[in-house]
């Protein structure tokens, strides 16, 4: 039985990092609209954009999400209530607990941005603070990932397969790397409502 005296999960995070490929655009636009104005953590996001055209997602995110959604900048500060997406062509980092960060580095799973770089660099800065969401996808980008948030003790929810568009990425990572959570979107959206109300 746990311990009523211990934090909750939500009082316990510092940053949720959310990846998506495939199916990717309609699950965020739902899980983003459960999240609360007064959200206290930063929300950083990694979908498989095109690398050679500019990106509408800040736009299109900002219609349902009560937050205010930007596309990354290098070494934006990382606010709290605020969502960033990455931009095409650049993988999205954590610098450190106040400090965003754009790479040109190598492609990963052909994906520039990539999920892996932005859990691995999230998991190693924020640790057990560290909640890390991977959603429908058609590639096994993110394994690695969740792989990264649970051996730094990180929380790991991956979206149940058979609920995705894409069931690929989640069942990839869950066979890899195990997940605390495995939830559909519908749970995932009330679970996110009740750990910051």
């Amino acid at each position: 039985m746990s311990d009523p005296n211990e934090p909750q999960i939500g009082e316990r995070i510092a940053a949720i990092v959310i990846g998506a490929s495939a199916g990717g655009v309609g699950a965020l636009s739902g899980l983003l609209g459960a999240l609360p104005a007064t959200l206290p953590v930063p929300v950083l996001i990694v979908l498989h954009v095109p690398r050679d055209r500019p990106s509408q997602l800040a736009d299109l995110f900002s219609q349902s999400c009560l937050m205010p959604v930007a596309e990354a900048e290098d070494k934006a500060p990382l606010s709290p209530g605020k969502v960033w997406i990455a931009p095409p062509d650049y993988h999205l980092l954590v610098e450190d607990q106040a400090t965003l960060a754009l790479s040109l580095d190598e492609p990963v799973m052909f994906s520039r941005p990539a999920i892996d770089p932005l859990f691995e660099s999230a998991a190693e800065v924020f640790g057990e603070a560290l909640l890390a969401i991977l959603l429908t996808g058609a590639s096994s980008d993110g394994s690695e990932g969740i792989a990264a948030v649970r051996r730094y003790g990180g929380h790991a929810w991956i979206q149940q397969p058979d609920d995705a568009v894409s069931p690929m990425m989640p069942a990839s990572a869950l066979a890899y790397a195990g997940a605390d959570e495995v939830l559909t979107l519908d749970a995932m959206r009330h679970r996110l409502g009740e750990l910051f109300r």
